[in-house]
């Protein structure tokens, strides 16, 4: 085939990445495009399609610009996308009003509808998903029918980010499962929709995309599509998938046994599993994976945003040093965190500024640090909370452990990824190897993974990921930190369980 690019776009919620790689994974260029929600309402968060669309047209304009390739050799183009947010479109594909963002809320008397109109057991088991919540697209069409009549009879197809822009470059209405999971409108287990839901909103599947395949090439740009994004003719348009599942590919987490996290302002984690395996707990939900006919156990927790409060409340000086050094003041943090001994001489903290996510799903939970005495500095808060997040890393291994998933080796993601402290923490207090990768775009490479299967640069999915994914560092777990930690992490659950009766009589702010 010849010299061979991959494009990519990872289409996030306030800002599309374009990357550029070769058929090898190595990222040639990117371009980010920032844009802004629309909020009008304190429950309500929107944003135009057509604000997506040209993020992603700017951006590859610039990639082609900055990389000075030929056009005509870039094979393919791959989609990541942000999940659950809502685009209506009319029959010529035009959209009747603002796409309803995976973050708008305001759909939550619809929820309690649907999750007491359907037995909960059922749903679980039909969709993957342990609750229905105002974030499913199922709640956000109840919400339109009961809400926006005209706009509900207009509908002619419901769709999600990626198949938009899939939509803008081809005109075919595809979807994929990975996206698609969380509608609640999908089942996991027969890979078709689902039918009582649909009847329940008044949907019929025609008015749904074609359901394909992660990896699966659609078709040619079109002309028109190919005009505006200044690509030729020739760029195969292929299925994609998931952001969580995207990042998850494009760090090699695609066989059982592994699992990968996310740490960016959230924590993600992944799990790839050869069937679905349901938590009776109802803790951890069930998505399709990326790749074909397989499945993940993912969810969110709290993550990088604590060390990002931290930051901003606590450390102007080393942001005041970075700026003056060039630096990331993260890597400033970093470093004080490191000459505090693991453990933090007896400071253990809870992260749960906004509630306790994934497992223990407490929205009234809130952020403690215990243990502190005089001997304490700043640089001792810094590392409890690095623990603190690696407490929770450890945590959801145990829930997906208990399911009968062994957990053999971390691969890290996102912007924790960058700390090596911090993932000599995670090592150390889950005790278990963690990998990083020498591409931080793991999203956009595993988009483009996806397209280099889809044009028969390689032969699946797993062989793709195998060949373009590069291992950066392996952090093994220090045996010596193995005691110290354990009774860290016994003390961090201890204090949750101890403090739960308190944090049940406050007052969840609004």
């Amino acid at each position: 085939m010849g010299s061979s690019y991959l494009l990519s776009v990872d289409s996030g919620t306030t800002a599309t990445k374009v990357a550029l790689f070769n058929d090898k994974g190595e990222l040639q260029a990117i371009s980010t495009q920032e844009y802004k929600l629309i909020t009008p309402t304190a429950l309500a968060v929107e944003i135009e399609a057509e604000t997506l669309w040209n993020a992603f047209k700017t951006g590859v304009r610039e990639i082609i610009k900055k990389a000075k390739v030929n056009v005509r050799d870039i094979a393919a183009l791959g989609i990541s996308a942000q999940g659950e947010t809502l685009i209506l479109v009319d029959r010529e594909g035009k959209p009747l009003r603002r796409a309803i963002s995976w973050m708008d809320s305001r759909a939550q008397e619809e929820a309690e509808i649907l999750d007491s109109e359907f037995d909960k057991g059922k749903s679980y088991r039909m969709t993957g998903q342990v609750k229905l919540v105002p974030t499913w697209p199922a709640s956000k069409i109840l919400w339109i029918k009961r809400n926006e009549p005209g706009n509900y009879k207009k509908v002619y197809k419901y769709l999600l980010v990626e198949d938009y822009l899939i939509y803008r470059m081809t005109r075919e209405f595809a979807c994929e499962g990975s996206l698609i999971c969380s509608t609640c409108y999908w089942n996991i287990i027969t890979e078709r929709w689902w039918d009582e839901m649909l009847d329940y909103l008044g949907l019929s599947e025609g008015q749904l995309p074609e359901i394909k395949l992660s990896g699966e090439a659609l078709g040619e740009l079109t002309v028109d599509a190919a005009t505006e994004l200044g690509l030729s003719t020739n760029t195969v348009v292929s299925m994609g998938g998931l952001d969580q599942a995207c990042g998850a590919l494009g760090v090699g987490n695609i066989r059982q046994g592994m699992f990968s996290e996310n740490t960016g302002a959230a924590l993600a984690i992944c799990a790839p599993v050869d069937k679905p395996i349901f938590d009776k707990q109802g803790r951890m939900p069930v998505h399709y994976f990326v790749i074909p006919h397989r499945h993940m156990e993912h969810t969110f927790t709290t993550g990088g945003m604590v060390l990002r409060w931290y930051r901003d409340m606590f450390c102007q000086s080393e942001m005041d040093a970075a700026s003056r050094s060039r630096v990331d003041p993260y890597d400033i943090i970093s470093q004080e965190a490191s000459h505090v001994p693991a453990g933090c001489e007896g400071l253990v903290m809870l992260p749960h500024l906004q509630g306790a996510m994934a497992p223990e799903a407490n929205p009234k939970a809130r952020g403690v640090f215990y243990g502190f005495t005089l001997k304490h500095t700043k640089a001792h808060f810094a590392r409890a909370i690095m623990e603190a997040i690696a407490c929770i890393v450890r945590r959801n291994i145990d829930v997906i452990e208990s399911l009968g998933i062994k957990v053999k080796e971390i691969r890290a993601l996102g912007g924790g990824a960058r700390s090596r402290v911090w993932k000599q923490i995670e090592a150390d207090l889950t005790k278990r190897p963690v990998v990083t990768t020498m591409n931080e775009e793991a999203a956009c490479l595993g988009a483009a993974i996806l397209a280099g299967k889809a044009v028969g640069l390689y032969k699946s999915i797993e062989q793709a990921s195998e060949s373009m994914v590069k291992i950066k560092e392996r952090f093994e777990p220090n045996s010596e930190n193995s005691d110290v930690y354990d009774r860290s992490y016994d003390k961090y659950g201890k204090l949750y369980s101890d403090l739960c009766d308190l944090f049940s009589k406050e007052k969840v702010a609004e």
